[in-house]
């Protein structure tokens, strides 16, 4: 079952202390490192993992940081990027880091995501009722829930993109 829980005010702690570790252990090959995703937005409802978004001069770099970062607890998933070829893909019990071309449209359209629910709350509560829904109604069909919050997340980008570009 995808567990939808209240926002959990420790969430962004628990990604500056994660922040801080990943940072010691793959600082050199990192140009940025957010919090994205779902727990990056105060008062958002959200799956109880902490999404990060690493950002790299070039995807080449993310080959040097599977080895610390396996000695971290994190487990490099190549599989899926059959489906994001942009993305290089980690996670460990309660993180999930995603790898990209810092300022390539991945890292763009997360951020750009993220700040515009930050700043229109009634758009994240929208959001948050639309992931309880699909929670209850997918069960454990991961894809199916993606799937389902898809058309909201592309509106939420083009009024994000609208907003910061001052096109109507």
């Amino acid at each position: 079952m995808i567990a939808i829980v209240d926002y959990d005010p420790g969430w962004p702690a628990r990604f500056e202390a994660e922040r801080a570790t990943l940072l010691l252990a793959v600082g050199g090959a990192l140009a940025d490192l957010a919090h994205v995703g779902s727990t990056a937005v105060p008062g958002l409802a959200a799956k109880p993992v902490i999404d990060m978004l690493a950002g790299v001069a070039s995807l080449a770099d993310a080959e040097r940081c599977i080895v610390p970062l396996a000695a971290l607890g994190y487990a490099y998933v190549p599989a899926y990027e059959a489906l994001q070829p942009e993305r290089r893909y980690f996670r460990k019990p309660g993180f999930h880091l995603h790898m990209v071309a810092l300022g390539g449209p991945f890292w763009d359209r997360h951020l750009l995501f993220r700040d515009y629910l930050r700043s229109h709350p009634k758009q994240a509560l929208h959001y948050q009722q639309l992931k309880r829904v699909l929670a209850a109604r997918c069960g454990d069909d991961r894809a199916a829930y993606t799937r389902g919050k898809g058309g909201f997340v592309q509106v939420i980008e083009a009024l994000a993109r609208a907003e910061r570009d001052g096109t109507p």
